[in-house]
């Protein structure tokens, strides 16, 4: 029987996602094998894992604080205990080796698999890696990463572990992927399609600077599906009621198969984080990032590979303003050869094994735990 596995990983959609294209593949390759699941009780994990069919073993929330603050005295207590959450969970499932994907859930495995003496492997989806991978990185020689500049000990490339319905996606023949898509969304088939998301919370930037902008996109020929973010709608269609831009513009709060939206999408408007970066490369969507201007400035650096390829364009959030959208996305999306060129530039930066390489990652780390 193949040995057991627990994988850790949780709170954003950063974690879990990958994570459970990991899962998928462990599966697709023995579904035989026990996959335990670890993460906290209000982590979108919580609703996502389950539904896959993988057990979740729960741990306390313990924020790494990047800072000096009260959090800091509460930490080793938290962390204690998240430890020996995690170590039960190693101990009951059995597991032989503990795959972590960064996140508050991530530390406490490591550290608890380092005391059991079972091989630790890390993935890093963004290009600057948080507090839990640097810990993790440090008790291990087995790192996958996303980006080839993400600054780990014994990284190697794996790209992003991207969801099942991508990689489909990916092998599948574009235009008429792209033709069913608009069919499915009930978009224009002809019409140049601009997508713009912010993600599941929205942009408040991207919003109201594509909305400033829409009678410009629709004058031009230019169709846009925008999707705004929970409770941001209803702003967006206020806004756009009575103009030329109405029939044209499809507002939607979000949509869960965003692969099909990426297949019907001609040139994407989004932030950047690691996943949406790499499921644009992967597919070969032409993008233009806004990353996010606050944080640690990781999505910038998720940004620049594909960028530097040609197969995006970045353009700061202070300065994403109506009038750069006049002057860049119109024109840049009523020339197919130009979007057809970058869409080359994406594929040739673009990762779509992502989680067969990190499961070749663990495979390597039992294989070598057994000769050792």
């Amino acid at each position: 029987m193949s040995e057991p596995i627990l994988l850790a990983g949780g709170g954003t959609a950063g974690h879990v996602n990958p994570l459970l294209a990991v899962a998928d593949e462990l599966r697709r390759r023995d579904p035989d094998r026990s996959i335990v699941v670890l993460g906290t009780a209000n982590g979108l994990e919580a609703d996502l894992v389950p539904v896959r069919g993988y057990p979740l073993a729960l741990v306390p929330r313990v924020p790494l604080p990047r800072r000096p603050t009260a959090d800091w005295l509460r930490l080793p207590g938290r962390l204690r205990g998240a430890v020996r959450a995690a170590g039960r969970a190693i101990d009951d499932s059995g597991a032989r080796v503990v795959v972590g994907f960064g996140g508050y859930v991530s530390a406490p495995a490591y550290l608890a698999a380092r005391r059991r003496r079972i091989p630790i492997v890390v993935h890093e989806a963004n290009a600057r890696p948080g507090l839990a991978n640097r810990l993790g990185a440090r008790l291990t020689r087995y790192v996958g990463v996303t980006f080839a500049t993400t600054p780990l000990p014994h990284a190697v490339l794996t790209g992003m572990p991207l969801r099942r319905e991508v990689i489909a996606l990916a092998t599948a023949d574009r235009c008429e992927a792209r033709s069913a898509a608009r069919r499915r969304l009930g978009l224009d088939q002809e019409a140049p399609l601009l997508l713009v998301t912010g993600g599941s919370l929205g942009a408040a930037r991207l919003n109201s600077t594509v909305t400033s902008a829409a009678r410009e996109l629709a004058e031009a020929g230019v169709h846009v599906l925008h999707l705004t973010g929970r409770g941001k709608a209803d702003e967006v269609r206020a806004a756009l009621a009575g103009t030329a831009a109405e029939g044209s513009h499809v507002v939607r709060e979000y949509l869960a198969e965003m692969d099909q939206a990426y297949a019907a999408a001609d040139l994407v408007l989004a932030r950047s984080g690691a996943a949406t970066v790499s499921e644009l490369a992967g597919l070969a969507v032409p993008a233009v990032f806004v990353p996010l201007p606050i944080g640690n400035g990781e999505q910038r650096l998720n940004a620049e590979p594909v960028v530097e390829a040609g197969g995006a364009l970045l353009v700061p959030d202070a300065e994403l303003t109506a009038e750069w959208l006049r002057a860049h996305v119109i024109p840049l999306i009523r020339d197919p050869e130009r979007l057809a060129a970058m869409a080359r530039a994406a594929r040739g930066v673009g990762v779509v094994d992502g989680a067969a390489r990190v499961v070749d990652l663990v495979e390597r780390a039992l294989t070598d735990r057994s000769a050792g």
